[in-house]
């Protein structure tokens, strides 16, 4: 008996006495699965452990609506793991709450409010191109917010969506779509510098066409519902690479850097680039403009090996407005390697056979003209004789009408003269 009224007066004394029922960042232990929200909360999160691989939990408001993982309002948003659900709710019932399903045998829930995300505004110019480090950290109140049961759940992402004139003229359907750039990262990798220290980093590349957007920076997975809006403006990529190949052995590749005068300070260009040929082998070549010039020109050495050759560069300088360094990261490229041994000695053999090739077109020209010769010489004295036997055929032919006729005109002259 004294157990039941130990148990329900300290039931009453955390319902009843916000001091005991604490709303800040800390672990609560539930009694019958309840706690209670204040009202001076506008924005909360819920983390409720429960057994492993066990259904989500069931939330219900102080009016006794209830909340599910797969059905709920708008301003609720709910992200399950395997032994954990994390619910946040825009402006919260004030009163006592109840968690309903297979919560942990500690049996408590870490409630966490005053939640608001930290991130540098972007910058006033962006290029097309581009690669910048943006970084944010979820903060409760004014100080950092270090549990790292939420952080890890959270996941942040950076979006940007197109900004045109006369948007609400245009087809719901055609109009621009929000694009996903880059996804924050607490892993101690790539541009973010420690690990699990609640500082998330993005290494953002500006891969969109010139123009206007609207830059949304918000969770992923809507576990935390505050973003960060900007409208940003994106200009052409003021640096210009180009890769000249060499059609000689004996004569380096070149790479060539020039710049935006109007964008890029004089001086500041720098390169960095790496090729890899078909054995894996790894080449890198930097350089750096002189001083006041707005173009740079590196040599790349005639690689001896043949066939597909890779390429990847960074391109730096200082944006002349602002001061503010830029960093490119080309996409890769590929060219191909001669065999210029192989290649001198299918020359080399081609020659050869055009030389025996004209030489038995020679002889066969030859033989040709030879034939020809001999037909023209045959035509010829065969035409001659033709024209000799025509000639003495006529001759023939005339001189036997002529006697003929002289023997026709001797036997009427006889005739005549008779008595």
């Amino acid at each position: 008996m004294r157990t039941k009224w130990a148990w329900f007066l300290l039931i009453l004394l955390i319902v009843c006495n916000p001091s005991v029922a604490n709303t800040s960042d800390r672990d609560i232990r539930l009694l019958n699965n309840r706690f209670r929200v204040d009202s001076t909360i506008s924005q909360v999160a819920f983390i409720i452990y429960r057994k492993q691989s066990s259904h989500p939990v069931v939330l219900i408001q102080p009016d006794g609506t209830k909340l599910y993982a797969w059905r709920h309002p708008k301003n609720v948003s709910w992200h399950q793991e395997s032994d954990r659900d994390i619910v946040s709710v825009l402006a919260p019932m004030p009163g006592p709450w109840q968690a309903i399903g297979k919560v942990t045998p500690e049996n408590k829930i870490r409630i966490l409010s005053e939640l608001n995300m930290k991130v540098n505004s972007f910058p006033a110019r962006l290029y097309q191109g581009e690669t910048i480090k943006f970084t944010a950290q979820l903060m409760q109140a004014d100080s950092p917010l270090n549990f790292h049961d939420f952080l890890n759940s959270v996941e942040l992402t950076v979006t940007f969506t197109e900004l045109i004139d006369g948007i609400n003229d245009i087809p719901v359907d055609q109009r621009p779509q929000e694009r996903l750039l880059g996804k924050f990262k607490d892993t101690g990798t790539e541009l973010d510098e420690v690990a699990g220290d609640g500082i998330f980093t993005v290494k953002l590349p500006i891969n969109v066409q010139p123009g206007k957007y609207h830059a949304r920076v918000a969770s992923g997975n809507n576990i935390f519902l505050r973003t960060l809006e900007q409208e940003v403006f994106v200009y052409p990529t003021p640096l210009m690479a180009t890769f000249k190949q060499s059609k000689q052995k004996a004569l380096p590749h070149n790479f060539f850097v020039e710049s935006d005068a109007a964008s890029i300070e004089p001086g500041t260009i720098a390169m960095h680039v790496e090729f890899l040929d078909t054995n894996g082998k790894l080449s890198v070549y930097q350089g750096q403009a002189i001083k006041e010039y707005t173009r740079m020109t590196v040599d790349i050495d005639n690689f001896d090996v043949s066939g597909r050759h890779k390429w990847h560069a960074w391109l730096y300088g200082t944006d002349k407005l602002l001061g503010r360094p830029l960093v490119f990261a080309l996409p890769e490229q590929t060219f191909v390697v001669a065999d210029y041994e192989a290649i001198e000695k299918a020359t080399f053999e081609r020659e050869v056979r055009e030389i025996e090739r004209a030489q038995e077109e020679e002889k066969r020209l030859a033989t040709q003209r030879r034939e020809n010769r001999t037909i023209v010489l045959i035509t010829i004295i065969v035409g001659n004789i033709f024209v000799l036997a025509l000639a003495l055929l006529t001759w023939f032919i005339n001189h036997k009408v002529k006697a003929n006729k002289l023997a026709i005109e001797i036997k009427n002259e006889l005739k005549t003269s008779s008595p």
